[in-house]
């Protein structure tokens, strides 16, 4: 028998944690005629609710189910990467508790790793059916520019589901930075990876966690986590501004030596001088993201702290 590690992050999903159990162990049977067995690995991300009540209770009943629960929000990417490494399985799997990630999808998923030869299998939606249209919109429009800026290849539509054996949980694992994207992180570390897709499923009980600031902020975390067009963004902004800057002085100069009216034009000089503004401080806002992210690099603090652990 092969161990399936399924790793669940939470933060305040006491409503769908016994839930998420139920319909997981429905397809405990396809699996152990496959050769597998689970353990659970639910990680409570300081969660305001009774989401680690709820896992002790499971616990009690079903020694499979472990709790890793933080001493406060770290969020999303720090439960990822502690499930992964209290993950003691040959393969290991990411699910919401919010049964947006099917489990009726993972026999199939083992079996392309089992029969097929994949190191890893991920998971993308075909369409974003109950969702807001703005948030689709500009969720599309990341996934584009991505695809654009970065070497890395993050798929549009593609969820933080995927099955993957222990040779990429161990190469996620040696990537210890601090300031992590996780869908990015997949991408870097390659393998063989089959995708499925499947239409979007909106959430079991309760409310998403994420509004469209925090997705922001989160987009702009992956931007900087994987490509450094920004900064080259900002260079070729510097250099245009410089030749404009020249061209104008130039024409000043002669302006003046011709009328003898160097005082004239003083409105298009003030809006020459706010865009210019403008533009420096939009280069500096960049440049000091990539420096904040290098602060909290170089300070070397952990990704998360553990204050109970069944």
């Amino acid at each position: 028998m092969k161990l399936l590690s399924v790793i669940v992050p939470c933060y305040n999903e006491e409503e769908n944690v016994s839930y998420f159990y139920e319909e997981l162990l429905k397809q405990e049977h396809a699996l152990t005629e496959r050769g597998i067995e689970l353990e659970l690995i639910y990680v409570d991300d300081g969660s305001k609710d009774k989401t680690a009540e709820e896992v002790r209770k499971l616990h009690e009943k079903d020694d499979r189910v472990h709790l890793v629960s933080f001493s406060r929000n770290f969020g999303k990417e720090a439960g990822i990467y502690a499930g992964l490494r209290k993950a003691a399985g040959e393969y290991a799997v990411l699910m919401d508790a919010d049964l947006q990630d099917p489990p009726s999808l993972l026999p199939e998923m083992v079996r392309y790793l089992e029969e097929e030869g994949y190191d890893s299998v991920a998971t993308r939606r075909v369409t974003r059916k109950g969702e807001p249209v703005i948030r689709s919109f500009f969720a599309r429009r990341f996934y584009g520019l991505m695809k654009r800026i970065s070497q890395t290849e993050i798929v549009d539509g593609a969820r933080d589901y995927r099955l993957m054996k222990r040779c990429v949980v161990d190469a996620i694992l040696s990537m210890t930075e601090y300031n992590r994207f996780t869908k990015g992180i997949f991408g870097w570390v390659g393998f063989r990876t089959k995708w499925l897709e499947y239409e979007n499923i909106e959430r079991a009980k309760g409310e998403t966690k994420w509004n469209f600031w925090k997705l922001f902020l989160y987009s702009l975390d992956g931007i900087l986590a994987f490509s450094t067009m920004p900064l080259a963004f900002v260079s070729v902004i510097g250099l245009i501004f410089c030749l404009l800057a020249f061209v104008l002085i130039v024409f000043t100069i002669v302006r003046t030596v011709i009328f003898g009216d160097p005082t004239s034009g003083w409105p298009s000089l003030v809006c020459i001088i706010s865009a210019v503004s403008g533009v420096q401080l939009l280069c500096l806002g960049i440049v000091g993201q990539y420096m904040s992210k290098m602060y909290l690099e170089v300070k070397n603090r952990p990704v998360y702290l553990i204050k109970e652990e069944l």
